[in-house]
């Protein structure tokens, strides 16, 4: 855990903290994962910095091995978990894939912002944040993730990404930490 700084125009990215996928089961209490990133949006807010909220409504087409959900899920599977938002000043971004860059604004939005740095939260680890830090990394934004807000239905797939990709995209550390950093 070596995060170092948050840039001036650091923004929080919130992935998929949404009724539908906190209610799965995961490797680590879905709860915790809500109640950090809603101590860290609170901080962000508080400093007038943005906070971006993620939602998934659809999937990326074509074929893959692994079976998807059975059945329409149900009408609030894509609403924001209520504690988390959004405030006024949040910024909704809605996917429809595992990563939050391609096919949304969230670029631009950034940029607009003069956002360089983006401190990551989420679930699911290994899919959507993990997709989610391999593109802000490959559009030369600093990476930051809050490893006690994130988890996988996966533990091993979540050790994977945090032990072994995250480090490799950016830095890493607890919730208390960045708060810390923030000043």
């Amino acid at each position: 855990m070596t995060a170092t700084v948050l840039d001036p125009r650091t923004a929080l990215v919130v992935v998929d903290l949404q009724k539908g996928i906190v209610g799965l089961p995961t490797a680590h209490p879905a709860e915790d994962v809500v109640a950090r990133s809603v101590t860290l949006a609170d901080a962000f807010r508080a400093k007038d910095l943005p906070v971006f909220l993620v939602r998934v409504t659809g999937g990326a087409p074509g074929r893959n091995e692994s079976r998807g959900p059975s059945g329409k899920p149900a009408a609030d599977w894509a609403d924001l978990v209520p504690e988390l938002g959004p405030r006024e000043s949040d910024i909704v971004v809605t996917k429809q894939q595992w990563g939050a860059f391609h096919g949304t604004a969230l670029d631009l939005e950034l940029r607009r912002r003069g956002v360089t740095q983006v401190v990551l939260t989420g679930i699911a680890t290994s899919i959507g944040v993990e997709s989610t830090a391999r593109a802000a990394h490959e559009h030369g934004y600093h990476v930051t993730i809050a490893t006690d807000a994130v988890t996988d239905m996966d533990a091993d797939a979540h050790r994977n990404s945090v032990e072994k990709i995250f480090p490799r995209l950016g830095e890493t550390d607890t919730t208390d930490a960045i708060v810390k950093l923030l000043g």
